[in-house]
């Protein structure tokens, strides 16, 4: 299974998560990417755990309400594991080996990196260019998984009907659409370090980037749905109704006080406790000149700001389309809403173009 090569064009960026799943179709027109269409679906419930599939069709069946929904073109997607499912690591190769020669002596190398039986596995490689160690050398990047999380999305997509092209990981994917972000950062993120919190529903993301690669990534469990579980505790809601009250409004005069005010403090401590980590991880870490806010919390109104004040760093909410045109079609589905929570379906998206 190739997870890395870059042959395929157009494709649907596809990200599947516990909360749903989000389909987008980019292209591109007058040198600027334009958004052809969206569509998102909840996941269905108990069909995953974690981060990994347990009911392909219920799943499939999902992606599938989105792509009839959105009217995509295509029917070929893009999708991504986990980082924490992924093995990723830097060798070296000589750099007068042919291809064929390559791939032997990375299978080879492989071994040595990977802690399952090869025929487990899935990997691909790609060279990166000329190894600062030597200059007889290439780096040469080792990604690799267990078959099985591969053909777990293979299964969900394969029954909505469409097919997997492309296998990434979410990591690479989120530094892919960080380009499209380069409106919000000092300088374009040249030679500058920039963070981006990517909350999801259950697991957030903490990337900094420098020069517009990542240098450093956490995973960690928090989430939206820890919002969303707490209203269902406190006003005696179903986990369906307190989603809705979620996005739509319409809750006592004490939700602010009693229970956003201190989920916005715990998404606070989490950043904050992130950047520590980051800058204990090794020496010559920058402070983050600016962090931006993704993922569906980076919409509750004036988080950034918040975040902001209390670790004494810039902060603004995330826009991955801020500066895309967008279909008429695209307009109708509402995909502005949903923009700050795109970075992974807009990474996957991009692999059209690459």
């Amino acid at each position: 299974m190739f997870l890395l090569r870059r042959k395929y064009r157009p494709l649907l960026g596809l990200d599947i998560t516990t909360s749903s799943v989000k389909l987008i179709e980019l292209a591109m027109a007058g040198g600027q990417y334009r958004v052809e269409s969206y569509a998102a679906e909840p996941t269905p419930q108990n069909a995953m755990n974690e981060k990994a599939i347990v009911d392909a069709e219920a799943v499939g069946e999902a992606i599938r309400r989105a792509a009839k929904r959105a009217g995509a073109k295509s029917r070929e997607v893009a999708i991504a594991i986990s980082g924490d499912a992924a093995i990723t690591k830097v060798i070296q190769m000589p750099r007068n080996l042919r291809e064929r020669d390559l791939e032997s002596q990375v299978e080879m190398q492989a071994d040595q990196y990977i802690p399952f039986p090869m025929d487990e596995v899935s990997y691909d490689f790609e060279v990166l260019g000329a190894s600062d160690k030597d200059t007889d050398t290439n780096d040469v990047l080792l990604v690799a998984t267990r078959t099985e999380n591969v053909e777990q999305r293979q299964a969900a997509v394969s029954a909505a009907g469409l097919t997997a092209k492309i296998v990434d990981v979410e990591a690479f994917a989120l530094e892919n659409s960080c380009r499209l972000m380069t409106h919000q950062m000092p300088d374009g993120g040249i030679d500058r370090t920039i963070a981006v919190v990517d909350f999801g529903a259950s697991s957030t993301t903490f990337s900094v980037l420098r020069n517009l690669k990542v240098v450093y990534t956490r995973d960690f469990a928090f989430g939206g749905q820890l919002l969303t579980e707490e209203i269902m505790r406190t006003y005696g809601l179903s986990m369906e109704e307190a989603g809705r009250a979620k996005k739509e409004g319409g809750l006592p005069g004490n939700f602010q006080t009693e229970v956003l005010d201190p989920f916005i403090d715990d998404m606070t401590q989490q950043v904050s406790r992130s950047l520590q980590f980051y800058l204990a991880s090794g020496s010559g870490r920058e402070q983050p000149e600016k962090i931006l806010v993704c993922g569906g919390c980076a919409n509750i109104p004036g988080v950034a700001e918040v975040i902001a004040s209390r670790v004494g760093i810039a902060a603004e909410k995330g826009d991955p389309l801020g500066q895309m045109k967008l279909s008429s079609r695209a307009k109708a589905q509402a995909v502005q809403r949903d923009a700050t929570a795109l970075l992974t379906a807009c990474g996957l998206a991009l692999r059209s173009f690459d």
